[in-house]
């Protein structure tokens, strides 16, 4: 099969097509003809800092977590999947787990689910890690019905998700961005927009929450902006981060009893552990976007396997609106 591959590590390393032994079945597993990738953060930074980062492969290393495509093979003790399925998840591109740049993928099938009816694979394939993110994170923060939340990066991968599952969910939602176009997507997906270049802390929380300060903020900034995230949270708030890989003064936190929450989404993989939770929201994410509660946001420009090298670059290059995608 062909693969797009690394031979090595760092910001200049570049994907070279190979040909590779297309991976066999394994039981409690399912082969899937890849037809769409999509790019996230934690892939360029496997690609930039290699070894630095202790969930990189070994080399020569086929990354790309997120994937939509059909089901080839079924393993024994599989019986929710068949052959012709149209899936997606989030299954592999980390540790000793082939990713999704190729043209067929080994899956655990506790990873995976029937993609959402109503979307391409292209579509799909944006979805499956952003999702479950922010899933989790919203879960764990107990957003509920009439709430305020405020999300930090409202047009961003995870951000525009946040926004559409926290609406859904029955909260007020507001969303930083900066710029005009962002601006647009916030508000369209239903949320009030703040311009975090111009726009005060003070000002508004006093407009949006009365002064209170909002229930649930969900930083997927991180870094210096967990400081704006406290500022802006009410007293016994919820602060959910996807972005903790700093150090910061939590006296802030403290004196207003925040409870943070930091999502790691990539544990299951990492470790085997609870992999079939992750099936399981991705099967309810499906349910509500054929719904049509949930939308993914795709960046305009398109991109082939051969191209992997481009998309890298597109989404680290910052012009990127919405998930970047690799159609394979």
């Amino acid at each position: 099969m062909k693969t797009m591959t690394l031979t090595a590590y760092g910001p200049d390393a570049a994907f070279t097509e190979t040909d590779t032994p297309r991976p066999k079945i394994t039981p409690g597993h399912v082969v899937v003809r890849i037809k769409a990738t999509s790019v996230n953060t934690i892939d360029t930074m496997i690609r930039d800092l290699g070894s630095d980062l202790p969930l990189s492969p070994a080399l020569p290393a086929v990354l790309g977590m997120d994937f939509a495509g059909v089901i080839e093979e079924v393993g024994t003790g599989v019986s929710e999947f068949a052959v012709g399925d149209e899936v997606y998840g989030c299954a592999g591109g980390l540790a000793d787990l082939q990713g999704a740049l190729a043209e067929y993928m080994l899956a655990d099938a506790r990873l995976i689910a029937k993609k959402p009816r109503s979307l391409t694979m292209r579509e799909a394939a944006a979805l499956p890690l952003v999702g479950i993110t922010t899933w989790e994170g919203l879960d764990r923060a107990g957003v509920s019905d009439g709430q305020s939340v405020l999300v930090q990066g409202g047009a961003g991968g995870v951000g525009h998700l946040a926004v559409q599952i926290a609406r859904h969910l029955g909260a007020r939602v507001s969303a930083t961005g900066t710029g005009a176009e962002q601006m647009r997507v916030i508000a369209d997906f239903g949320a009030t927009p703040i311009d975090f270049k111009t726009a005060q802390i003070d000002d508004y929380v006093a407009e949006q929450t009365g002064g209170a300060g909002f229930d649930v903020v969900f930083d997927t900034v991180g870094g210096a902006n967990m400081t704006n995230s406290f500022a802006a949270a009410g007293l016994n708030a919820h602060v959910v981060t996807t972005v903790a890989l700093s150090e910061i003064d939590l006296s802030p936190a403290h004196f207003k009893g925040l409870s943070l929450h930091i999502v790691f989404m990539l544990l299951p993989m990492l470790h085997d552990v609870n992999r079939a939770a992750h099936g399981q929201i991705l099967a309810r994410l499906a349910e509500w976007v054929d719904a049509g509660a949930v939308k993914p946001l795709l960046d305009s420009e398109r991109f082939g396997l051969s191209d992997a090298g481009a998309a890298y670059a597109r989404l680290q290059g910052g012009a990127a609106l919405g998930k970047v995608v690799v159609e394979v």
